[in-house]
């Protein structure tokens, strides 16, 4: 089956028909990983969908130490225009 590259947007892309899609059990949105075989992609259904990552775990990756706290403190600022302060 033959298809061009094409481009889409700052990119390229090549479609995929609905039935090979399909046939190989994949659907919109699915991952998908990448592989450079010699001179050819090869294109092979993810083992598994990322899962998001929870605030907690992006502050460590972060660098944010694990006990670091929020800390409010209050304006003392006078208003200069239409602001409501709380």
């Amino acid at each position: 089956m033959q298809r061009v590259i094409q481009k889409w947007g700052n990119s390229n892309a090549v479609r995929l028909p609905k039935p090979l899609l399909k046939s190989v059990g994949l659907r919109e949105n699915d991952p998908v990983d990448l592989i450079q075989e010699g001179e050819g992609i090869v294109i092979r259904k993810a083992a598994s969908k990322p899962r998001h990552k929870t605030l907690k775990e992006r502050l460590a990756e972060a660098g944010v130490a694990p006990d670091y706290t929020i800390v409010s403190s209050e304006c003392d600022a006078s208003s200069v225009g239409d602001e409501v302060f709380w």
